[in-house]
C-alpha cells in the first residue's frame, strides 16, 4: 500500500482451550514489530497460552503465525491462512525456520475461510482495509471460533497519522480508515464487543519507527518527526449458543 502525505509518498504493509502461559510484550517473537503491543495487549488479555487452536487470516509471511505457534506449543495448532501461494510458502519455511511444526499453512481468500476444525482464537491485521465487505469478513472469521472463543482484529486509521504533521493516505487500499469503524463492525457481525482500543507507534530522528518505515519504503523520513497511523485494535466473542457447523466451502 501508499502512504502519501503532502509531497511524500511511502509504501507499507503489514510486517509481514484453558490457558497456562502469559507472555510479556518481549517474548512476543515481533521485536522488529513497531505495532507489536496492542497485539500482546490482547493476548495477555484473553490468556493465550498451550493448548489453543488459532486461525491468522491475511498471514502474509507468517511473523504473528509463528508467534502464536511459540505461545500454543506442540499440543496447541496455528493456522496460517492467505490468498497468496507464495505467502504460504514463506510462512512455511518460517515455521520450519522456528521449529514450529504445528503452524498449517493455507491458501484460501478471506470471504471463503474454511478451516478443518473450529478454533479458538481467530485474528488478522492490515486485512479489511483491503476487502469489500469487512463485516462479511469478520461474520467468517466468527463462524470458524468455537462458541465463547474469540475474534482478534487489528487496523488502522491512515489519515489519523502524520509525518512532519502532514496527513497520511492510501490511495491503494479500498477502506484506509477502516479502524474507525472496526468497534461496530464486530457488532454487526454478531459478536459480543469485550474491548476495544487505539495505539499508534511515534518518534522523531533516528529509531524502530524511523526504521520501520524504512524498510518497508525505501525512504529516509530524516529528522521528521513521525506518527503511525494508529492501529485499532477490538476484541470480540462469539457467543456460546452460535455453535454452527463448519461453514461450507462456496
Amino acid at each position: 500500500m501508499t502512504l502519501t502525505g503532502d509531497n511524500l509518498s511511502l509504501r507499507t504493509g503489514a510486517p509481514t482451550g484453558p490457558a497456562a502461559t502469559v507472555w510479556p510484550v518481549s517474548e512476543l517473537g515481533l521485536r522488529n514489530d513497531v505495532y507489536r503491543r496492542p497485539l500482546a495487549t490482547a493476548l495477555e488479555r484473553l490468556g493465550l497460552g498451550e493448548g489453543w487452536r488459532c486461525v491468522d487470516v491475511g498471514a502474509g509471511a507468517g511473523d504473528v503465525s509463528v508467534a502464536l505457534a511459540e505461545l500454543v506449543g506442540r499440543s496447541g495448532r496455528v493456522y496460517a491462512v492467505d490468498s497468496d501461494p507464495l505467502a504460504r510458502d514463506e510462512t512455511a519455511r518460517a515455521a520450519a525456520a522456528a521449529g514450529e511444526g504445528q503452524v498449517v499453512s493455507l491458501t484460501q481468500a478471506a470471504e471463503d475461510l474454511v478451516l478443518p476444525e473450529r478454533v479458538q482464537l481467530a485474528y488478522c491485521r492490515f486485512l479489511l482495509m483491503h476487502v469489500r465487505d469487512p463485516a462479511a469478513v469478520l461474520r467468517r472469521m466468527a463462524g470458524a471460533v468455537v462458541g465463547g472463543g474469540y475474534v482478534v482484529a487489528q487496523e488502522p486509521v491512515t489519515s489519523a497519522g502524520r509525518i512532519g504533521g502532514l496527513p497520511l493516505s492510501m490511495p491503494d487500499a479500498l477502506r484506509p480508515d477502516v479502524g474507525a469503524w472496526l468497534p461496530a463492525l464486530v457488532r454487526e457481525a454478531g459478536m459480543e464487543l469485550v474491548d476495544a482500543w487505539a495505539e499508534a507507534p511515534a518518534g522523531a530522528g533516528p529509531g524502530p519507527v524511523a526504521d520501520y518505515l524504512h524498510s518497508l519504503t525505501e525512504v529516509d523520513p530524516g529528522d521528521e518527526p513521525i506518527v503511525l497511523p494508529p492501529l485499532v485494535t477490538v476484541i470480540g466473542r462469539v457467543a456460546e449458543a452460535e455453535r454452527r457447523p463448519l461453514l461450507p466451502r462456496r
